[in-house]
């Protein structure tokens, strides 16, 4: 539970620009539902989870705390999401997929940071027999899902899903490719990417990927 506090959970996540604009009593009751939320997913509060409970755990609070303001369920949702998704970054993922070796990269760096940044409540399928241009793997259980599904706000897990997208979907000469995902309603997340030959340019489809 080392830094499991809202104060700490807020700052490590993507409302972390965000979360300071607020009035000061719309603060002050985020990091109280904040501080309810982490005693009531404990079980999930581990070093691994750490990143990813800041955004469940912040993004739950604000959407919440949004509506008992005012705000429709409409409006808050709007406002947590693009507000989440204002902070993505997708340049520095961009700048390393025009680099011939990115794929042989992310077949070693991603399994190795999914572990690291896993703890309770995951499940994952790794693939070591994919070609030379491809890379898939699939995740079967999700801690997003399991908390988000148990409190009727999935939708808050396929914003979090739509932050993939915008980070992997428009990667110089890589499809990034996914059918399904469990805060989506589906079995499983299946994340798949293709290399294409630089030599093809912009001469192939894109996916338009969950």
């Amino acid at each position: 539970m080392k830094n499991y506090t809202p104060e700490k959970l807020a700052a490590a996540s993507r409302y972390q620009n965000y979360y300071p604009t607020l009035p000061q009593n719309v603060q002050a009751d985020v990091l109280a539902r904040m501080a309810e939320l982490i005693e009531e997913e404990k079980a999930y509060c581990d070093k691994g989870n750490y990143k990813h409970m800041a955004q469940i755990v912040t993004s739950i609070a604000l959407y919440e705390v949004l509506i008992k303001h005012g705000a429709s369920e409409d409006e808050a949702y709007r406002e947590v999401s693009e507000e989440m998704w204002k902070f993505l970054d997708p340049s520095g993922m961009q700048k390393l997929a025009k680099l011939s070796f990115f794929l042989p990269l992310m077949k070693k760096i991603v399994p190795l940071g999914f572990k690291k940044g896993s703890g309770t409540g995951w499940r994952y399928t790794w693939y070591e027999d994919d070609k030379k241009d491809e890379f898939h793997f699939e995740c079967n259980e999700c801690i997003y899902a399991k908390i988000l599904g148990r409190r009727g706000l999935m939708k808050l897990g396929a914003m979090c899903c739509q932050a993939d997208v915008i980070n992997y979907g428009n990667l110089p000469y890589t499809d990034f490719i996914r059918t399904e995902t469990l805060c989506r309603g589906g079995e499983r997340c299946d994340f798949r990417f293709v290399r294409h030959d630089s030599d093809a340019g912009d001469g192939w489809e894109r996916t338009e990927s969950v």
